[in-house]
């Protein structure tokens, strides 16, 4: 939860998804031909919303001294473009503190190769939405990945990798990216379950941020 006057808070909150999604429009074109190079503008886009913007989830101290996010180098073994598969209905009610409860559907699953397969879900409410997270192996160890899990889709906040032309719904993992609330205990996050974690290490995206706060 972003702590500012409340108007104040609510413009900057809505300029940084502003950003977010022009961001992620870029990404979507330049993927389309270079994977790699729309990876390196989502770091770099990334990095200066982190730097520079209000609503930033660094603390005033972080940012201060922030020098850039830990990402790993891009890896096109992990870009995957993959049919969402039927589910069983579930539902999956969140409480995140700050926000109450936040509810979500499962409307199907992806097989990841080599990874497993994990539940996608859509946002239930207002806006709908498509929330994608994953918690690998190494989450809240020592040089891994943070403790709660990261996102790959969240697309009521902008981040959206698209589909490719038959459909398929592209997941890339190496722009896994960690929740506000890895950085800040007044943001609240909706953080991966069983249903989204696999029991390998997955070695690509954003790491743990250094001093990253217990899931």
């Amino acid at each position: 939860m972003h702590e500012a006057a409340p108007l104040t808070a609510a413009l900057e909150v809505a300029d940084w998804r502003r950003r977010v999604i022009e961001t992620y429009a870029q990404v979507r074109a330049i993927a389309r031909t270079d994977p790699a190079g729309a990876h390196a503008v989502w770091v770099q886009q990334r990095d200066e919303l982190f730097a520079t913007h209000p609503a930033s989830p660094l603390t005033p101290d972080a940012r201060a001294e922030f020098a850039g996010l830990d990402v790993a180098p891009y890896d096109p073994a992990y870009r995957f473009e993959i049919a969402v598969e039927p589910a069983a209905e579930q539902r999956l009610d969140v409480a995140t503190g700050t926000d109450g409860v936040v509810g979500y559907n499962r409307v199907g699953t992806v097989d990841l190769p080599g990874l497993g397969r994990v539940a996608l879900w859509s946002l239930r409410g207002y806006g709908g939405g498509l929330f994608l997270p994953l918690k690998d192996a190494s989450a809240g160890r020592d040089g891994g990945t943070y403790g709660g899990g990261r996102y790959l889709l969240d697309t009521i906040k902008g981040a959206d990798l698209g589909c490719d032309h038959v459909g398929r719904l592209v997941v890339d993992l190496n722009f896994a990216y960690n929740p506000s609330c890895a950085y800040d205990a007044r943001w609240a996050c909706p953080l991966a379950t069983r249903s989204n974690t696999v029991d390998v290490d997955v070695p690509v995206g954003e790491r743990a941020p250094s001093g990253a706060l217990a899931a």
